[in-house]
């Protein structure tokens, strides 16, 4: 029998998926579950396949993990929703819209989306094998968090921040952060085919995130035919959780703006 996947949910609305990056589990999205309730929304933070109780999928692609993402969809029979996606989650949120448009109502791409190029190869995925390489060597997950997770902070990371995005890194099966980092490079929507995607969408970056700059980001926005793009000062590569209300800010007025005119 196939598990079932696992999710932390709270509130009453609108359906806000929110999808994490290689670096955590749900527990990337904590302050934004408990926001988006608060404000009259369903918040539903997954754990992809391979994180927390999720099993993994074999092979790990951009394909399989998209195609979760809509049965989940189709599970919590809350759609069309919000996609959040945080790095490698903004690249499957991108996956699943352009594979099922009618899912998505809307799209909120955090420090992710663009192609990986051969720089943001080496600055993003790098590091991240050399750390695991130390886990292989009898390392532990915890260790590798505490090494990886100052490197990609801005020099404004809300400490509280910064200590969740570790600890939800040291929850992160070893196995599973080898596939989905392994994963990253394939990704291949490129501009000719995002830009057919007809779906509102907010672009949010730190302006000191070295995985994805902040003019990837705009790159990718100009791509997209309803896009906005909000860079966060003194911010790295975990703007939700090193500055909440920057973050949560520019949320909640792309949500509301796109809620009044529908």
């Amino acid at each position: 029998m196939a598990l079932l996947p696992t999710f932390a949910s709270l509130g009453s609305g609108p359906t806000v998926l929110l999808l994490h990056d290689a670096d955590g589990g749900h527990l990337t999205f904590a302050p934004q579950v408990e926001t988006l309730a608060s404000a009259g929304y369903r918040a539903v933070a997954w754990d992809m396949p391979g994180y927390g109780r999720s099993a993994p999928i074999e092979p790990c692609t951009f394909k399989g993990l998209a195609q979760s993402c809509l049965a989940l969809i189709d599970a919590l029979q809350g759609g069309p929703v919000c996609l959040v996606g945080h790095g490698l989650g903004a690249m499957v949120a991108l996956e699943a819209a352009v594979r099922q448009p009618g899912q998505v109502r809307q799209l909120v791409l955090c420090a992710g989306g663009p192609l990986l190029g051969a720089q943001a190869a080496q600055d993003w995925l790098a590091p991240r094998q050399k750390a695991l390489q130390a886990v292989d060597a009898g390392g532990s997950m915890d260790q590798l968090a505490q090494v990886l997770v100052p490197q990609f902070i801005g020099t404004g990371a809300l400490p509280e921040g910064v200590r969740l995005a570790q600890h939800a890194l040291s929850q992160v099966y070893a196995g599973a952060y080898r596939r989905v980092l392994d994963a990253l490079p394939t990704f291949s929507r490129d501009a000719a085919t995002l830009s057919h995607l007809h779906i509102p969408t907010l672009l949010v970056g730190g302006e000191q995130d070295r995985c994805t700059p902040p003019q990837a980001l705009q790159a990718l926005a100009q791509q997209l035919s309803d896009a906005q793009h909000v860079q966060l000062p003194h911010v790295g590569h975990w703007p939700q959780l090193e500055d909440p209300e920057g973050f949560d800010g520019a949320l909640l007025d792309f949500l509301a703006r796109r809620r009044v005119l529908h």
